[in-house]
């Protein structure tokens, strides 16, 4: 192994180790429950600021997206190139197979026929197969009277059911408003909101898509969309991490 791939591997190692930390039967009965679930001080704060630090040097990003040209709301966010910064990259690889057992679970309960492979590397491989091999890591920055629609996260064929975002800012401190909100619209009933209150270096783990419902006569399908509300004061940083590549 040479010194890059022992570097990679080590970092991938203490990112398992530090999600392995929280209670995953937990957090697995919130998605289940409602769609999110919220891991509470995945980066420290000197981790935040480095990682928001980056949104100003051009050469860790592949493209920088102003979504009021594309009516994604407004605000802006630059997507990541490979290699992705390691504390990232180890992240990615390191909650990804925790959030495969549930995408696994739901699509079994949606008659779905998709399995997803217990490792990201094997995952990755199939996107790049499809097509798919632009990284979708992302850093997006909101400043006052900005926001994101509802929207889904998909890029293609193959799309991985659940994503991470994780807040860098500090509410209150760095910002006020901009929470992030989660609807669900649900056969012959209202929409559901779920707005969800996070903390500097809180992540929440969300449905990008569809989810299972389970109803009188059964599983149904939910259809989930996500945002940001408008920005009342102050700056925002968030980072994303979406677990398929894009084409």
């Amino acid at each position: 192994m040479n010194a890059h791939a022992k570097v990679a591997a080590s970092v991938v190692e203490a990112a398992e180790t530090r999600v392995a930390g929280y209670d995953w039967p937990a957090l697995t009965a919130e998605l289940d429950g409602f769609g999110c679930a919220v891991m509470e001080k995945l980066l420290s704060p000197q981790e935040c600021r480095r990682i928001a630090g980056l949104y100003r040097e051009e050469e860790h990003f592949r493209s920088h997206i102003h979504m009021a040209r594309h009516g994604f709301g407004q605000g802006e966010y630059r997507y990541f190139r490979y290699p992705l910064p390691d504390l990232l990259g180890g992240l990615r690889s390191a909650l990804y197979p925790r959030l495969a057992e549930v995408a696994n679970r739901w699509n079994e309960r949606m008659g779905l026929a998709m399995r997803y492979p217990a490792a990201h590397a094997e995952f990755l491989e199939q996107c790049h197969t499809a097509g798919q091999t632009r990284p979708t890591p992302l850093l997006l920055q909101y400043v006052p009277g900005d926001f994101n629609c509802l929207h889904q996260d998909l890029y293609g064929d193959l799309a991985f059911p659940l994503q991470v975002a994780i807040l860098l800012s500090e509410p209150g401190k760095d910002f006020t408003g901009g929470e992030f909100a989660l609807t669900e619209q649900r056969p012959r009933m209202q929409s559901r909101v779920e707005v969800v209150p996070l903390r500097q270096g809180d992540a929440v783990a969300f449905a990008v898509h569809n989810r299972p419902v389970q109803g009188t006569k059964g599983n149904y399908r939910v259809n989930l969309r996500h945002g940001v509300s408008r920005l009342r004061s102050g700056m925002r940083h968030t980072v994303g991490i979406i677990f398929h590549d894009a084409r």
